[in-house]
């Protein structure tokens, strides 16, 4: 729990500096007429909404922990969330796409000195952000029964970090695309950078959506290897055979699975629970045990 309300305060003061240097550029893109500004401040939103999904995800989880009305936990609040938000940041995508190659047609006159120093501002706030999300070398998990658990809160905050570099990736294009323009006289490098952006926004949206309606749809991710994993679990006694094995997502990097086991002398469904508690990522099991007889038949049928 220190560690969760560790990673939630460093999210909030994230997004109190990204949604303040977004706004600033957004405007100043306006006002200035920088498509390359413009870009940096709609792709900063995109993160925005990310971590704020996450903040949400974290007061939501903690406010309805124990709430039995949701069966498998609150873990696909931010999921849902997600996909919602990629969604309307393709439109987005769209709407600067549409406005970039309408200013390589239609050139405008752009304030590249104010441009430049706001992007500049921008930059060093992402490098600040940076430095806040970094992860802490004395917070890790060590041990196999937190290596799990440890690498999913690691996966959340490295995500939140990522998207900070990713910003200040954009931002440097866009001070290369303003310095560039302001010296040579290339105002074309703004509405380029403005697709670039573009690109940027909707690949970033693409993934989101990818990953998001897999766990909605209940598909197990390729990279797990839970099925492979529970069957060892279950059946290195020799005796225990599993005949029927569902798993789905209830949230990020989080499980549940139903199990049906026969076996000639088969344990009880907490036995088996408690062999697969090692793995964190499993948050609800339920067992369902049978006994056979023939259990030759079962195994080779």
């Amino acid at each position: 729990m220190p560690d969760t309300l560790s990673a939630e305060k460093r999210t909030h003061k994230v997004i109190l500096l990204t949604v303040f240097m977004m706004v600033v550029e957004i405007v100043a893109g306006t006002m200035f007429h920088s498509m390359a500004l413009l870009a940096d401040g709609w792709h900063m939103s995109t993160h925005v909404v990310a971590f704020v999904l996450t903040a949400l995800a974290y007061y939501f989880g903690r406010r309805h922990a124990k709430d039995v009305q949701f069966t498998f936990g609150t873990g696909k609040v931010g999921v849902l969330g997600g996909f919602t938000s990629a969604i309307v940041l393709s439109g987005i995508a769209l709407l600067m796409a549409a406005e970039s190659i309408h200013r390589l047609f239609t050139p405008m006159s752009i304030h590249f000195r104010e441009a430049i120093v706001i992007a500049a501002v921008g930059l060093a706030v992402n490098v600040v952000c940076a430095l806040i999300l970094k992860d802490d070398p004395h917070h890790h998990h060590h041990g196999h029964e937190h290596a799990h658990e440890g690498h999913h809160h690691d996966l959340n905050m490295r995500a939140a970090y990522l998207h900070v570099l990713a910003d200040a990736l954009t931002s440097v294009t866009a001070i290369t695309a303003l310095t560039l323009g302001y010296c040579f006289g290339w105002a074309w490098l703004d509405p380029v950078m403005g697709l670039v952006g573009t690109v940027v926004i909707v690949s970033w949206a693409y993934t989101l959506l990818r990953d998001t309606s897999s766990i909605l749809l209940d598909r197990i991710p390729a990279h797990t290897d839970l099925p492979v994993v529970i069957r060892e679990v279950i059946e290195n006694d020799g005796d225990s055979v599993i005949t029927d094995l569902h798993i789905w997502q209830v949230g990020v990097g989080k499980f549940a699975a139903i199990v049906s086991v026969v076996a000639r002398r088969p344990k009880t469904p907490e036995e088996y629970r408690q062999a697969l508690k090692i793995h964190d990522e499993l948050v609800h099991v339920t067992v369902e045990v049978q006994i056979c007889h023939d259990h030759e038949a079962v195994k080779f049928a």
